[in-house]
């Protein structure tokens, strides 16, 4: 089998692709996310974009692999939310999104010697009415100034919920392993 590549640094989707038990490394893809977030394109189109160029990044540096390229982000009113990076712009994000349904996508692009592999999951989320006091304490629990809407449903971030509307649950970590381990199957790796 061709080495499996992972094009991400994130280590919510490396323990999410361990899960399947396949030999793979995580590779730094160097891509510019910024000038792909400001260009204009809507949401899903972003993250489409930024997961097939992060493989691509990878895929170039390593012909002979079956490269895994994945990005996320929230929708909310068209525009998307980025990584908060402070405790500070969590809380201001968590305030924009309670008390109402946005989405997280989560875009898969699979690049081979064979024709490109994509798919997206959408979430739909519907956050509770939550008092500022409830969302700062939050972020001091699950401190998700690195995850995409400020939030960790893995962790005590469940709690901001009040509907959680999706395929496939681990798209909201960060990888849809549903979608991933049957493209993985028809590739040829032994995943049961």
């Amino acid at each position: 089998m061709p080495p499996l590549l992972l094009a991400s640094t994130s280590r919510y989707r490396k323990e999410l692709l361990e899960r399947l038990g396949l030999p793979f490394q995580a590779v730094a893809p160097q891509v510019d996310e910024d000038a792909v977030k400001g260009g204009g394109l809507a949401p899903q189109q972003v993250a489409e974009v930024l997961a097939e160029r992060k493989a691509a990044a990878v895929a170039a540096r390593h012909p002979e692999a079956v490269v895994i390229g994945s990005d996320q982000l929230v929708a909310l009113d068209g525009e998307v939310l980025g990584k908060a990076g402070t405790r500070e712009r969590a809380v201001e994000q968590l305030r924009a999104l309670r008390g109402r349904t946005h989405e997280l996508l989560t875009a898969v692009c699979i690049l081979h010697p064979g024709p490109a592999r994509r798919h997206t999951a959408i979430a739909r989320l519907t956050m509770r009415q939550l008092d500022d006091a409830a969302l700062a304490r939050y972020v001091a629990a699950d401190d998700p100034v690195d995850c995409a809407g400020s939030y960790k449903l893995e962790c005590r971030g469940i709690a901001l919920f009040s509907r959680i509307d999706c395929e496939d649950h681990s798209a909201i970590v960060g990888l849809p392993l549903l979608w991933l381990s049957a493209a993985l199957a028809q590739l040829g790796y032994p995943v049961p």
